[in-house]
């Protein structure tokens, strides 16, 4: 998932653009010194060393599992898999744990902003006109998302076919390691009465539950805003049979075609330094390569790899192991649209820590404020927020591709007084639209295509209305007023300043939002809760083998027809351990040990 010179701000859910590939910003690895007994078994790609034997028959020098991704289900299936079993995980990015920019909150936006090729987060841009980003980065999601932690409703629990009992143990593994209580601002107090008043209630108080009302849910920020992400749970494997490699960039998953079924053996990958490496899977055909990429990464490996549709392969000379024309479809993203909240105060910048979750089939979030630590890294790069306004200068149909890296690439200091504001967030649950993820060529560091075609269904767009009209009642509440020391605003007031605002390449209608069906088409963004490309029954099994080959399974939210909760990273952190203690019962029974 940089700085801007005397600019400080908040980059809430933002729109990232730009293009400039400048200095290294990744950090010092000093994190080496601090935690080199915690993380021992943390490495570059560049150490590892092949075995002796890399035959496609035979070896028994091999992992017993190979994880491809150190994300956010990931790093919770490592640890737990080591405690039995010899596992490797490959991550293509490096450590979070002492880069400034990842570990605080006050930097949230940094990361984001920051497109150089080596940043922790990859911008990249659907079909669709909408900016976004996934993580490159050990952690995942976790180390670049806004923090918030709310478990996934029971009804989905039971749609994922899960275990209750099991998912009950997993969810505290996780929240006794890394989740903490907010620091429950003013900003965060307002959205909560305002949001009672509008009707959604009760008021659930603190929870992790999903719950219809409104609540306070958990946060990976600490009291001192500091990020603790999916990447510490690594420490609660076992060190001696754990190996994870950062800056490894899998190619490709190798496959043994000899039999009647393909097999997975190994992986191929590249290190830090371009050189090739293979690791390889030991003989037990209990062993598995687990690919863990994210819902943008595990169907574009795939594919890659050879198991996809026939005629998409063929077309780039991928070698076919498997037609499956699955793969990557039914891809979906969260629609989200912002109403921009302006301030005549200074205001203390805070993430997601209250929620309302209505009857209406959306969710209510809010932050606001911008921060920057001095010790955060500093490199130049291009940002454009939706929420801020920078391209207020560039009239909305003019803001084609070629105007906005214009204005990036010009761009210096920003005034910190363009950022007095805040947003309330409305967010479509469970959309009906959906898209597909397509290749666009065979290397894996550039972003496939992705579409999510959003509010192609009906349904979606009616709920993105009654979310705009619920958040309108919330910021034109006493209690926002009292807090931004603001007018009280028209709909129409809030809405033009956000129309004009906002940053993606969509055709604008700055007059028209008389028509809220208009406004949300005009103003969509991304909340970063895209998920699918591999589901259930498609593309994966129960246990979430991959159809039709053996020894390869997908742990990730590519496998969700729908993202859980309103927030989905404590479902997924679930699912690594989930799956992880799932897997070692399986193998050993009463031996497992968990």
């Amino acid at each position: 998932m940089a700085s801007l010179g005397a600019a400080k701000f908040l980059l809430c859910f933002s729109i990232i653009c730009l293009i400039n590939f400048l200095p290294l910003c990744q950090g010092k690895e000093k994190w080496k010194n601090s935690n080199e007994y915690k993380y021992r078994f943390i490495r570059k790609a560049s150490s590892f060393e092949s075995p002796p034997s890399v035959s496609t028959s035979n070896t028994n020098n091999g992992y017993d599992y190979i994880i491809v991704g150190g994300g956010t289900a990931g790093c919770p299936l490592a640890a737990t898999l080591s405690k039995k079993f010899n596992v490797l995980l490959l991550e293509r990015g490096g450590v979070p744990f002492t880069n400034p920019n990842v570990s605080f909150l006050d930097n949230f936006h940094i990361t984001l902003a920051d497109t150089s090729p080596t940043s922790a987060s990859q911008f990249f841009m659907s079909t669709d006109g909408v900016f976004n980003a996934r993580a490159r980065v050990l952690g995942g999601g976790s180390s670049i998302n806004a923090g918030f932690y709310t478990r996934a409703s029971s009804r989905f629990i039971e749609k994922m076919g899960w275990d209750a009992k099991l998912v009950n143990e997993s969810y505290p593994w996780i929240e006794k390691q890394i989740v903490h209580r907010p620091t429950f601002s003013h900003w965060q107090r307002a959205l909560r009465d305002g949001l009672l008043d509008a009707g959604v209630s009760p008021f659930n108080g603190f929870t992790y539950e999903h719950k219809y009302g409104t609540k306070v849910g958990g946060t990976i920020f600490d009291r001192f805003g500091r990020r603790h992400t999916a990447a510490e749970l690594l420490s609660s494997g076992n060190p001696n049979k754990l190996t994870v490699l950062i800056y490894a960039t899998v190619q490709n998953i190798v496959f043994d075609t000899t039999g009647k079924r393909p097999r997975a053996i190994g992986v191929n990958f590249k290190d830090e330094n371009g050189k090739m490496h293979k690791a390889i899977l030991g003989n037990d055909m209990r062993s598995d390569v687990i690919v863990t990429s994210g819902a943008i990464g595990t169907p574009q490996m795939l594919l890659l790899s050879g198991i996809g549709p026939r005629q998409e392969l063929e077309k780039l000379k991928i070698s076919v192991v498997l037609d499956n024309r699955f793969v990557g479809k039914g891809m979906a993203d969260n629609p989200m649209n912002t109403i921009f909240v302006p301030l005549k105060k200074p205001v203390k910048q805070s993430l997601i820590e209250t929620v309302g979750i209505t009857d209406k089939g959306v969710y209510i979030e809010a932050s606001c404020g911008f921060g920057q630590t001095n010790e955060s890294i500093h490199c130049h790069h291009g940002l454009l927020s939706a929420e801020i306004g920078q391209l207020s200068t560039i009239p909305p149909k003019q803001r084609t591709t070629e105007a906005v890296k214009a204005f990036a690439k010009n761009k210096r200091d920003i005034p910190i007084e363009a950022f007095k504001g805040g947003f309330i967030l409305s967010k479509v649950a469970n959309p009906w639209s959906t898209g597909e993820l397509r290749l666009i060529n065979t290397n894996v560091e550039d972003n496939p295509s992705v579409s999510f075609n959003y509010f192609s269904h009906p349904y979606d767009l009616n709920r993105c209305v009654e979310g705009i009209r619920l958040a309108s009642k919330v910021v034109q509440s006493k209690h926002f007023t009292n807090l931004t020391l603001c007018d009280r605003q028209t709909t129409e007031q809030f809405l033009n300043n956000t129309v004009k605002a906002n940053v993606n390449l969509i055709p604008k209608h700055v007059n028209d939002t008389e028509s809220l069906e208009q406004f949300c088409r005009d103003t969509v963004i991304t909340i970063w809760h895209y998920h699918g490309g591999c589901h259930v029954g498609k593309v994966i099994d129960s246990d979430h083998k991959v159809l039709g080959v053996n020894r390869l399974r997908v742990v990730d939210g590519s496998t969700f027809t729908e993202s859980p909760g309103t927030n989905p990273q404590a479902t997924v952190m679930m699912m690594g351990r989930y799956m992880g203690v799932k897997m070692l019962r399986e193998r050993l029974g009463k031996f497992a040990g968990v």
